[in-house]
């Protein structure tokens, strides 16, 4: 059986979970559920999902910002589009601005791809994006292929944003090395000792900060529904935390680098983007569990 398609959306469910994709929309989550709970922030039908605050996008060929669109490698500087003028940053890369195509569907599972590329910005900057979306009895399963589709090499990154729900008294439990002190524009600007998070909205409410040193586990419990992430291969490391005050979302963001990180070469050892050769991959994986 296919997966449903509903007002342009790629609807999947089984054992408890549903999830609505919008692969003509940058390959969003515009909806996941598990026994009838938001686990995300539901986005609206017809709303931006890169501008609402809701569901859930990837990030590549590289997340988080670049310091006005700066991309070194190998000796030149690539200028990537500024599309965040408040902060002069390139923020969460280019594949959520362009559409995806199904490759699969089935009842419970999709595979999605995107063949693309920074041309325009002229850069020569070439992907093939998999992403592979399965809904399990053991949870929601990701998987995010990244391939070099260009001929020479060139760094790559990826991540998941994803807007969770967080109604009062949500948990956020994680462990780290390491936290990044920001600026203004939130670019990185110094690496501190850090445990990670482990309470209450006290304990993390505020937050748009990066951790490394992620041991790949994240624990989110609310008060209707406990949720555990264990991200693996190139997600395995890295976290960025993002919890406006007095809103009702939070973001655990799995991603494979610090934000700015080619241009702050002092912070490559807490996570550089891959150099990856022609025809070369970068994987990342995150499994989400839950009970009610």
């Amino acid at each position: 059986m296919d997966g449903a398609r509903i007002a342009g959306g790629l609807v999947l469910a089984a054992a408890g979970w549903e999830a609505m994709l919008l692969p003509g929309q940058g390959a969003a989550f515009a909806r996941l559920a598990f026994r009838g709970i938001e686990v995300l922030t539901p986005l609206p039908l017809g709303a931006d999902p890169n501008a609402s605050f809701a569901g859930a996008f990837l990030m590549a060929p590289w997340t988080n910002r670049l310091d006005e669109g700066r991309l070194p490698v190998g000796g030149t500087t690539w200028h990537l589009p500024v599309n965040r003028p408040a902060d002069a940053t390139a923020i969460h890369g280019l594949v959520r601005d362009a559409a995806w195509t199904v490759a699969e569907s089935g009842a419970a599972h999709a595979v999605l791809q995107q063949q693309g590329d920074a041309e325009a910005a002229g850069v020569p900057w070439h992907w093939q994006a998999r992403l592979e979306v399965a809904l399990e009895a053991a949870g929601l399963r990701l998987a995010v292929s990244l391939t070099n589709a260009g001929a020479q090499p060139f760094p790559f990154g990826c991540g998941w944003h994803p807007f969770f729900a967080r109604p009062p008294g949500t948990r956020l439990r994680f462990a780290a090395t390491t936290l990044f002190a920001r600026d203004a524009r939130c670019l990185p600007i110094a690496a501190q000792p850090s445990p990670g998070v482990d309470g209450a909205e006290p304990a993390y409410e505020a937050l748009d900060t990066h951790f490394a040193g992620w041991d790949g586990v994240a624990e989110i419990v609310r008060p209707d529904l406990a949720l555990q992430l264990r991200a693996s291969g190139a997600w395995a490391g890295n976290l960025q935390v993002f919890a406006p005050a007095g809103s009702h979302i939070l973001c655990v963001e799995p991603v494979s680098h610090v934000p700015d990180a080619p241009n702050r070469p002092d912070f490559a050892r807490f996570g550089p983007l891959s150099l990856l050769a022609p025809g070369e991959s970068l994987q990342a994986a995150l499994r989400i569990a839950a009970s009610a």
